[in-house]
């Protein structure tokens, strides 16, 4: 991520990179090199900070460095791109913003599908339905090597339900527009290569005052299954709208983003009792890859800097889809339903 962000804000002549943190010099370099090759190079967030005095930090690390990384950006008056989710916990997630609130500076959160034209149709889509909706999705992701390590590295303080499930229940927020209640969660560990207090594989069951439902299912792993790992599937009284899945499997990153079609099904009947019409099939071309929607995502902190972009909502969006998965990791740790 913190790669194909440094390629947008490259891309952008609103922005110039002053310097690039990481922790592998190797991918550091080749970065750099791929960016032109002069930019300052460092190994440590803070010393960085303090050397290259930006205004803008673009944050891309492990889930529990979110929350200190962003608030010391913010007090030393930068804006922040933060990647989702927001904070390891909700308490330092709302300290982020209070933050945020006190510098008067731009907090973007990486909600990389608001800023997806396809995931926007399959919402409105959604939303023409009717209710209450059902909604059916997942990112099973089965990897080895360089990315089970990445993966194992996020376990350490986060769950597969956590670290991808904000992007989809926030979706499920907006489809809806209503209030979720409750929240159930169980979770599986398929491997000894992590804690024994931590799963890598798990689901969420989330029930909306409107009596909408929804599902959501991720994991990660050399055991993972490339069967069935992209579901994106909302179902409600007047048919359903589902992204069809893409030929890449499910280690791709761009795979993760990109739709092959749209299908549109109606449930109007014809006098006979069969079907009135036939699905639409709507193929998406000219969709942006990885990259584009990474540069997509600078472009929104461009417009929330100058003042075009609406944060209070944002950031409550952020909250609200933060609050619905650690409610969903601890009812899957402790064994019972959260009311929210």
């Amino acid at each position: 991520m913190g790669a194909s962000h440094a390629r947008g804000y490259h891309a952008l002549p609103a922005f110039e990179i002053c310097g690039l943190v990481s922790r592998g010099p190797a991918s550091r370099a080749a970065l750099n090199a791929e960016l032109g090759g002069t930019l300052a190079e460092f190994d440590d967030y803070y010393r960085a900070l303090e050397t290259t005095q930006p205004d803008v930090v673009c944050i891309s690390t492990y889930t529990e460095t979110h929350a200190p990384y962003a608030i010391a950006a913010l007090e030393r008056g930068a804006h922040v791109f933060l990647e989702k989710p927001l904070a390891d916990t909700l308490e330092a997630a709302e300290r982020v913003i209070d933050a945020a609130r006190r510098s008067g500076r731009a907090l973007v959160l990486g909600y990389i599908l608001q800023v997806h034209p396809t995931w926007q149709r399959f919402i409105d889509e959604a939303r023409g339905l009717g209710r209450p909706l059902v909604m059916r999705m997942n990112l099973n992701q089965q990897s080895a090597g360089a990315e089970w390590d990445t993966h194992r590295k996020l376990l350490a303080a986060t769950s597969p339900i956590v670290d991808c499930g904000v992007h989809y229940v926030e979706i499920m927020c907006r489809m809806t527009g209503a209030r979720p209640i409750r929240v159930s969660g169980i979770g599986a560990r398929l491997t000894d290569d992590i804690a024994p207090d931590r799963f890598n594989y798990g689901q969420l069951q989330v029930t909306f005052d409107d009596g909408s439902i929804g599902w959501y299912e991720a994991g990660w792993g050399p055991m993972m299954s490339e069967t069935a790992f992209f579901v994106k599937d909302v179902i409600g009284p007047a048919g359903s709208v589902s992204i069809t899945a893409p030929r890449e499997g499910s280690s791709d990153i761009e795979g993760h983003t990109r739709a092959e079609t749209l299908v549109i099904h109606h449930a109007a009947l014809a006098p006979d009792g069969a079907l009135a019409r036939r699905d639409d099939v709507v193929p998406l071309v000219d969709a942006p890859d990885h990259d584009d929607l990474c540069r997509l995502e600078q472009e929104r902190l461009l417009d929330a800097i100058n003042g075009r972009f609406d944060l209070e909502a944002h950031w409550q969006s952020a909250l609200d889809s933060l609050r619905i998965v650690l409610a969903a990791d601890r009812s899957a740790l402790e064994g019972r339903t959260i009311d929210l």
